[in-house]
Parts: C-alpha cells; sequence; structure tokens
C-alpha cells in the first residue's frame, strides 16, 4: 500500500469517526490530499491517474474499515477529485475517469456492491460538474467509462459485474438529472478500453452492458432509442480507440440493445430497432437476430 493510500485511508478513519458524517468529510480530504500530492508531483498525465487512482483506493479501505457507506464515501470523492484538480489545474475530465475506475475496483476488493458505487460516482460527478464550471456531458461519459473498466475482465462473473455497474449509471444519471446517453455511450466505451481484442467474451460483454443500458432507461422512464444509440456509438468509438473492428463491435451493442428492448415492450423494440439500423457514426449496423416483445 503506497503512502498515500495509506495517509488518505488513516484520514478518513479519524474523521468519519470523528463526526459520523461521510460525503463532505471525504469531499474535503480527498479535495486536501490531491491538491497536496499534485504540487509535488504535477497535475497531468500519469502523475494525476496514478494520484487519484490511490487516492480512491485510500477512501474505499478507509470508509470500509469503519463500516461506513461506500456509496457515501464515493459520491464525496469524486466531488473532492473535481475541486482538487480544478485547485491545481489538473484536467478534470481524465482524473474523475480514473477515479471512478479505481473506485470500483476498490469497491470490489472489499467485496462492497459496485451498482451502489456506481451510481454515486455518477451522481458525485454531476453534481460536482456545477460546483467547479465543468461541462458535465464529458464528466458523465468519463465516469461510465471509467467505472466499467474498473469493474474490469472479461468472462461471466466479469460481465455481471460490468452490467452492475452500467446500470448504477444510468440509475445515478437520472437521479440528478444527467444526460443518459452519455452514460451508456461511456459504458460500452469502458468494456472495450478494457479489452486487448474484440473476441467473442468481449462481444458478449459489449451486448450485455448494452442491454443493462436500455434496460435500466427503461426502468426510469429515459429514452430507450437514445441510450441505445448512444451504446452503439460507444462501441464503435472504443473498437476504433483499441483499433479492432467497429462493425463487430457495433453489431454486438445492437443485438444487446435490441434484446434488452423485446423485455420491455413491443413499443421499446420498435425504436430501438429504428435508432440502431442503419449507418451510425459511418458504419453500417446490423443486429444479429430479430428480436419481438
Amino acid at each position: 500500500m503506497s503512502a498515500l493510500v495509506e495517509n488518505v485511508k488513516d484520514t478518513i478513519v479519524s474523521t468519519i469517526r470523528g463526526t459520523g458524517e461521510i460525503v463532505n468529510a471525504v469531499t474535503e480530504t480527498v479535495s486536501g490530499s490531491l491538491t497536496t500530492a499534485l504540487r509535488g508531483t504535477g497535475a497531468v498525465g500519469q502523475a494525476l491517474t496514478d494520484t487519484v487512482t490511490d487516492v480512491a483506493s485510500g477512501v474505499i479501505k478507509g470508509t470500509s474499515q469503519v463500516g461506513g457507506d461506500l456509496g457515501e464515501a464515493t459520491k464525496g470523492a469524486v466531488i473532492g477529485v473535481l475541486q482538487g484538480t480544478r485547485d491545481v489545474g489538473g484536467e478534470a475530465v481524465a482524473a474523475v475517469g480514473s477515479t471512478a475506475q479505481g473506485l470500483v475496483s476498490a469497491t470490489a476488493d472489499v467485496g462492497g456492491d459496485l451498482a451502489s458505487t456506481a451510481r454515486r460516482a455518477m451522481e458525485g460527478a454531476i453534481e460536482g460538474a456545477g460546483r467547479v464550471g465543468v461541462k458535465s456531458v464529458d464528466l458523465v461519459a468519463a465516469t461510465a467509462a471509467g467505472a466499467v473498466r474498473g469493474a474490469g475482465g472479461l468472462g461471466r462473473a466479469a460481465t455481471q459485474s460490468v452490467t452492475s455497474v452500467a446500470r448504477g449509471l444510468i440509475e445515478g444519471a437520472s437521479a440528478v438529472g444527467g444526460d443518459l446517453a452519455s452514460a451508456a455511450r461511456g459504458a460500452v466505451v469502458g468494456v472495450l478500453r478494457g479489452s486487448s481484442e474484440l473476441g467473442r467474451e468481449s462481444a458478449n460483454a459489449v451486448a450485455a452492458t448494452a442491454g443493462s443500458v436500455v434496460s435500466a432507461t427503461a426502468r426510469v422512464g429515459g429514452d430507450v432509442a437514445a441510450t441505445a444509440r448512444a451504446a452503439v456509438e460507444g462501441a464503435i468509438q472504443g473498437a476504433r480507440e483499441i483499433g479492432m473492428d467497429a462493425t463487430e463491435a457495433a453489431s454486438a451493442a445492437a443485438t444487446g440493445a435490441l434484446r434488452a428492448a423485446g423485455e420491455v415492450s413491443a413499443t421499446a423494440v420498435e425504436q430501438v430497432q429504428k435508432a440502431v439500423t442503419g449507418v451510425i457514426s459511418g458504419v453500417k449496423v446490423v443486429a444479429k437476430a430479430p428480436f419481438a416483445h
């Protein structure tokens, strides 16, 4: 455990034990710790990524140690990172993405609720954006991508974790008036950023994530067509970033979105079919199977 992780953990433990309050206590601890650390190393590139990852780990470990609410700690951590990066002139979008990744990963390490952590990370990003004057749509996408990467890996168990995180991201964005499409796009981008190749497992993860965001959008009364299209756009963006076949990735996302829509209603299927069929971001998208309610 690095010195920064240990320092943040110990500060969180003593603060929560002393006040019982979590969100504001974590916000102030994270903002202060980040500002101090980054003034010594520089607020850019790998130094920024490493620092916010260590801070996130310390927050979760400390909160877990005293039996605190990991969701509240997560929200406070994201707001604190936004404040801290603003104070040292750091790149907020990159910092929040790395923070969300670190928070979800650390939550998994302590056996916490990944969906709750993802939800509260999204809430913190959107609320924090207003405090520091950053465009929330960009933060939503970065938070989603980071959180999904934090769930990590491929295979059935990892895919279940990713879909739980994706659901939490949509619920979090909805709870505070955030852009659901940006959350969906970022979630699928995150799946692909965590993959070295677009094989069967990663295609399955893309499909499952697209399905999860569409299902969650339906549950919160959002626009399933917009979310489905955004998931396909995220698949294309993510595939291009890692140099993989964008057509295959888009097809996987469209198929997953349609499968989820089929569990909602015939109307949802019609809306999603229309949204994900045709040329999107320069890619001809074809879902691999018909779906009906």
